[in-house]
């Protein structure tokens, strides 16, 4: 770098704005995100859209860095026992601030700062950024959770997400535990086929019937949300069914959280058909294809709740080979300092 090129000097001008100041639009937000190094499908503002306007009030802010577009950081303004928290972000499963390659430790410092001044200057009791697991990044670093601790932030949870090594597509299989490579066998014989397909409707009422009989809980998302999500990225989030003929068994539905990373969002299967291992089938389906296709890891996501873990959903996952990494929940209470 020349000593006249200052746009990403150790020495910067670091700016932290409300995105309500209409100065940015939705679409160069987005803009910025799909080329970030860390952005993920979450920071998006097609994405956080499909939120019904009454559901989250939006206190998402932007970094300007010597007058050019920095960072940017999705928010909401939520009240939680009583203390108004900067959450980032209360509807989706990561946020804090999507920045790019050239951010250095320094940047990782300013920024932080004045998130902290802003929080404190606009009256919240506390902020609180879940971040994406640090696999999601081009250039993996840890210069914000650094920055973050420096500056009072705690761990709230550090929860264990499930993540599979796509970048050796030949050893995939190699490693999926005995049982896995038996039960994938076994569905491959059984005249199983996966595809992509439209049939969110019979997908869906498999999901609830499998989340209600094994969690007694309802889909995060409602059909129509899905459909809603589904029409918005039509090429980064797939439905993958297994059918027995013609009949869906399993499914599962993926989003292509960004060009590092396709997450596994949900995973379900009819009872009635589970003799036929029609899931194994599945994610060797998905895990070709999505190497294939350029993506480095699949992420199962979380079996941790509250980081206490569910064992047989653990070990469900490293079946496939995935193993842990964190995904981080921090918390600053503003009172304090």
């Amino acid at each position: 770098m020349s000593n006249q090129d200052k746009s990403f000097s150790f020495d910067a001008e670091i700016t932290l704005n409300p995105f309500s100041d209409g100065r940015l639009s939705n679409q160069d937000w987005d803009a910025f995100v799909r080329t970030s190094d860390n952005g993920t499908m979450f920071h998006l503002r097609e994405f956080l859209g499909y939120h019904p306007s009454d559901r989250f009030i939006d206190h998402s802010m932007y970094v300007m860095r010597n007058d050019k577009l920095f960072a940017v950081f999705p928010a909401i303004d939520q009240v939680r026992n009583g203390k108004r928290i900067l959450n980032s972000h209360g509807g989706a499963s990561y946020g804090g601030f999507a920045y790019p390659s050239q951010c250095n430790i320094r940047d990782a410092f300013l920024m932080t700062e004045q998130l902290i001044k802003h929080a404190k200057d606009q009256g919240f009791d506390a902020i609180q950024i879940t971040l994406p697991p640090i696999m999601y990044a081009k250039h993996v670093s840890n210069y914000l959770d650094f920055a973050f601790v420096k500056h009072g932030f705690t761990y709230a949870k550090r929860e264990i997400s499930s993540i599979v090594d796509l970048r050796n597509p030949g050893t995939i299989e190699q490693e999926f535990r005995p049982e896995a490579r038996t039960a994938l066998n076994k569905a491959m014989k059984s005249g199983i086929t996966i595809k992509t397909t439209q049939d969110y409707a019979v997908y869906y009422d498999i999901l609830k019937r499998n989340l209600r009989m094994r969690h007694g809980v309802q889909p995060t998302h409602s059909l129509e949300e899905l459909l809603d999500l589904a029409q918005r990225f039509p090429t980064e989030i797939k439905l993958w069914g297994a059918y027995l003929q013609d009949k869906m068994i399993a499914g599962v539905c993926t989003f292509a959280a960004n060009e590092q990373v396709i997450l596994a969002f949900y995973i379900s299967h009819d009872d009635d058909y589970q003799e036929y291992r029609a899931v194994n089938l599945l994610f060797s389906t998905i895990m070709k294809e999505s190497s294939k296709q350029g993506f480095s890891y699949l992420d199962f996501g979380i079996f941790t709740v509250n980081m206490e873990p569910n064992w047989g959903l653990g070990r469900f996952k490293e079946n496939f080979g995935s193993r842990g990494i964190f995904r981080d929940t921090l918390i600053k209470d503003l009172s304090e300092s």
